[in-house]
C-alpha cells in the first residue's frame, strides 16, 4: 500500500477539494474518457495492514418479505421456489445433467424484482422511516469486500430519491456479451456450483438423498431483509439456496451452498481462506446463519462436505498471514456509503432523475461521476425507465413525495415501522 494513501477517517474529514489530488492519480480507473468534462470525485483505498480504526456496528438482518421466480421468470410473493436441504451423496457427479441445463442468459443488474418487493411491503403495511440504501446482496458484497479485492473491478449506477440511494451493478453491453459467451471450460466450472445445489436440495424436508432435479437458473427463491450499517438503514435482497428442516418465516434456518476445490496443502488452504471472505459477507448481509461447502476434484466429483457457522468464519482466519478483517470491510462500506450520499445529494447540477456512476479499481479506490444524457440513455437501454428505475416505481416515488408535502396519497406507500425496527423475537448480537 502506497504511503501517500490516506485512511478512511482522513478521507472523510476533508471536503471535495481534498479529493482532487487523489482524483488526478486515479485517472487510470477506466480507459474511457471521464463521463463529464469536470474531473470525477475520488475516494482513496483503505489501508488493510493495520486494524480498523473503529468498530462499525452492523444490525442483525431482519426479514421483510420473500418471493419466488418461476421457470418463466414470473415473480410471485410466495415460497413456491423454496428448497429444503438434504445430505448429498458422496462422490456425486457435479457434471450430471449438464446437457439439460436451462441457463438463463446474463442480464443487466436491474433492481426491478427488489423494487417490486419494496412496493409490496408498502402496500401491505402503513407508516415507517426513510430507508438509506436499496440494493441487491451481490452489490453490497462487492462494496464490502473491496478492500481485499486484487483482481476484479466493478461499476455501479446510482440514483437518489428523497434521501434513499438506489444502487445497481452496471454491466456494459460488451461485458454482457462476454459473460453470455463463456468459454466451455468456465461454463462447466460454473455449472458445478448449480449442480451441487441440486444434489443438496429437494422439494420436501423428508426426501431421500439424490438428484434434486435438472438445473434451471430462472427459478429462484429470494429474501429481502432490513439492516443497518453504522447510521445507514439498508434494504437488501438476495437469493437463498435452501432451508434446513423447516422455514420459520425468519432467516434462522436458511443455508448458503458453495463449492470449492479440494484442499491439498498450505497454498490451497490459504486460497480457500481468502475465498471465505466473499462466502462470509454473502451470508452475513442476508442474515443466513450457515454455509455448507462441497469440496470437489478438478473433474467435478464431490469428495467432502463441511458446514460453517457464518458468525464463526472470521475466527478461522484471524491472526494468520494475509488474513482479512471484517471490521475493515464494514468501516470501508460505511465510509463508502456516506461519501456517496454526501456527494450525490450536494451536487448542484444533479436532479432527481440524475444517474451517477461509481467505478472501482482494485488497489486504487473508487471514482464517482455524474452521467451525461447519452450515458443515461445507455443505462435506460430503450426500456420504460427513469434512469435505471422502472417508470412504475418512479411514479410511486412521486406519490410518496406528494404524501410528504401534504397532498392526498395512499398511506400504504411507506415501509412499515415493524419492518424497520428490530424484532424482539429475534436474537441480538449479529456482530463480529
Amino acid at each position: 500500500m502506497a504511503s501517500g494513501k490516506r485512511s478512511i477517517s482522513d478521507t472523510l474529514s476533508g471536503g471535495d477539494g481534498e479529493y482532487e489530488e487523489s482524483a488526478q492519480k486515479q485517472r487510470r480507473l477506466s480507459a474511457t474518457p471521464p463521463l463529464r468534462s469536470q474531473p470525477p470525485i475520488s475516494l482513496a483505498y483503505p489501508p488493510t495492514s493495520q486494524p480498523a480504526a473503529r468498530a462499525v456496528p452492523f444490525q442483525q438482518p431482519l426479514p421483510l418479505i420473500t418471493f419466488s421466480y418461476d421457470e418463466s421468470r414470473r415473480l410471485d410473493f410466495s415460497d413456491a421456489a423454496m428448497r429444503y436441504y438434504v445430505e448429498p451423496p458422496r462422490g456425486a457427479d457435479l457434471g450430471y445433467g449438464y446437457e439439460r441445463w436451462a441457463r438463463r442468459p446474463e442480464e443487466k443488474g436491474r433492481l426491478d424484482g427488489l423494487l417490486r418487493a419494496v412496493s409490496e411491503i408498502r402496500r401491505r403495511e402503513n407508516g415507517g422511516p426513510v430507508v438509506g440504501v436499496v440494493s441487491w446482496r451481490g452489490v453490497m458484497t462487492k462494496i464490502m469486500t473491496a478492500p481485499y479485492e486484487e483482481r476484479d473491478g466493478w461499476e455501479l449506477n446510482i440514483m437518489v430519491n428523497n434521501g434513499t440511494l438506489y444502487l445497481e451493478e452496471f454491466i456494459s453491453d460488451s461485458r454482457l456479451q462476454e459473460k453470455n459467451n463463456m468459454a466451455p471450460h468456465h461454463r462447466l466450472q460454473t455449472y458445478y456450483g448449480y449442480a451441487f445445489e441440486s444434489w443438496c436440495t429437494a422439494s420436501s424436508p423428508n426426501s431421500s438423498p439424490g438428484w434434486g432435479g435438472d438445473v434451471d437458473t430462472s427459478v429462484q427463491w429470494c429474501s429481502v431483509v432490513k439492516t443497518k450499517l453504522g447510521d445507514t438503514r439498508i434494504v437488501i435482497g438476495g437469493e437463498v439456496d435452501c432451508v434446513r428442516d423447516r422455514y420459520t418465516g425468519r432467516n434462522d434456518t436458511m443455508i448458503e451452498l458453495k463449492t470449492s476445490m479440494n484442499i491439498r496443502g498450505p497454498q490451497d488452504e490459504a486460497r480457500f481462506e481468502k475465498k471465505l471472505l466473499k462466502f462470509y459477507f454473502q451470508s452475513f448481509l442476508l442474515g443466513v446463519p450457515e454455509i455448507v461447502v462441497g469440496f470437489r476434484t478438478p473433474k467435478g466429483q464431490l469428495t467432502t462436505l463441511q458446514s460453517f457457522k457464518t458468525l464463526h468464519i472470521p475466527r478461522m482466519v484471524r491472526g494468520k498471514p494475509g488474513a482479512w478483517d471484517p471490521q475493515i470491510c464494514l468501516g470501508w462500506g460505511d465510509a463508502f456509503l456516506a461519501w456517496i450520499k454526501r456527494n450525490v445529494t450536494s451536487a448542484s447540477a444533479a436532479t432527481p432523475e440524475s444517474v451517477w456512476r461509481v467505478k472501482f479499481l482494485p488497489r486504487v479506490g473508487v471514482e464517482l461521476s455524474l452521467l451525461h444524457e447519452d450515458s443515461v440513455r445507455e443505462v435506460e437501454a430503450g426500456e420504460d425507465r427513469v434512469g435505471f428505475l422502472p417508470r412504475w416505481y418512479w411514479e410511486e416515488l412521486l406519490e410518496l413525495s406528494k404524501a410528504e408535502s401534504g397532498a392526498d396519497v395512499d398511506p400504504a406507500l411507506t415501509i412499515p415501522p415493524e419492518a424497520a425496527s428490530p424484532s424482539k423475537a429475534l436474537p441480538t448480537g449479529w456482530q463480529i
